[in-house]
């Protein structure tokens, strides 16, 4: 199976380098910026960036070597910031160059790799959510399984199965975009992405649009069904919970939760569904893709920080380390 795989992939890289050799050179919508606007948006979009790596850095390393946070939950989570990060990088460094230059033509091969590491991401976190969701529906509803059921063997091999499941999905889709012949050359939106990538094709792509929208209704779809099932167990388990302590531990971990998966989802569908129909804002589109790329990958850290309490305790304590004195 895997070296039919990667014979495909082989196959499918070769007839792209064949069929898109007419185009090297895509251009991104522009954004619109005056003289004026230049420096202050390279500025804004550097710190963002920088800030947006820190941040995930820091919940990475404070897991990392903090002993105590070595649990299933935590294990689990650090995948969301490094998965934050990855989308991130497809995206920042790229616009704050044509930010500088005041050029939004791209390399095609630059142009793809962007577009595989944001679908990358956007999958990637939908998985890992709709796991970190798991996590805590056998904690709150089955307390005395938790410790049987999500061992450290276990979470390694779901954590190795998220990944290894967004990489393979995401490279069959783009092989399959990339079998097309690219005649065209303006993106509509601010970034690389499968959907306007598609839009540049001038053969027959009704394949790659079908696995497209399959995979989206997979993802997004499946990762739904899970948030609701294990949130509406919660909520019954929560309700019937005569501890007002653990009642409220248990919203303020889900809440958190919640807000985390909703923003990813309602901009991830309008964004992939609003490329189908003519009639929708580009400008409307534009901005929930964007949304995307910058609020939870900056917000993340920043609300697993600050509502998860040993994380937060643990944070504090990796960088009392750090800058404290030597001795």
């Amino acid at each position: 199976m895997l070296q039919f795989f990667t014979t495909t992939v082989k196959k499918n890289t070769t007839d792209m380098s064949a069929n898109s050799s007419s185009v090297k050179f895509v251009i991104l919508a522009t954004l619109g910026l005056p003289p004026t606007h230049i420096y202050p948006a390279f500025i804004l979009g550097t710190l963002a960036y920088l800030i947006i790596v820190f941040c995930n850095s820091l919940v990475v390393l404070t897991v990392a070597v903090s002993k105590r946070l070595h649990r299933p939950m935590f294990l689990l989570l650090i995948n969301l910031p490094i998965s934050d990060i990855l989308g991130a990088s497809g995206f920042f460094p790229q616009l704050v160059f044509s930010i500088l230059t005041q050029n939004r033509i791209i390399s095609t091969s630059a142009c793809i790799t962007q577009a595989f590491l944001i679908h990358l991401y956007g999958a990637g976190n939908l998985l890992i959510l709709s796991v970190m969701a798991y996590d805590r529906y056998i904690a709150i509803c089955n307390p005395l399984k938790y410790n049987t059921i999500m061992t450290s063997t276990f979470v390694v091999r779901i954590i190795f199965l998220i990944w290894i499941l967004d990489f393979l999905v995401m490279a069959i889709l783009f092989a399959l975009t990339l079998r097309c012949k690219i005649c065209r050359t303006n993106i509509e939106d601010l970034y690389c992405n499968n959907p306007s990538f598609q839009k540049l094709s001038c053969g027959d792509n009704y394949v790659s649009n079908f696995y497209g929208i399959f995979i989206t209704c997979m993802f997004n779809g499946g990762s739904l069904l899970i948030i609701a099932y294990t949130y509406a167990q919660i909520l019954r388990t929560c309700v019937m919970n005569n501890n007002a302590d653990s009642r409220k531990k248990a919203f303020q971990t889900c809440g958190t939760h919640l807000v985390v998966f909703l923003v990813l989802q309602i901009n991830s569908v309008f964004t992939i569904i609003s490329h189908r129909f003519q009639n929708v804002s580009p400008f409307l589109r534009r901005a929930c893709g964007v949304s995307i790329l910058i609020f939870p990958p900056f917000l993340d850290p920043i609300i697993y920080g600050l509502k998860t309490k040993e994380l937060k305790e643990s944070i504090i304590t990796f960088l009392k380390r750090q800058v404290g004195p030597t001795k």
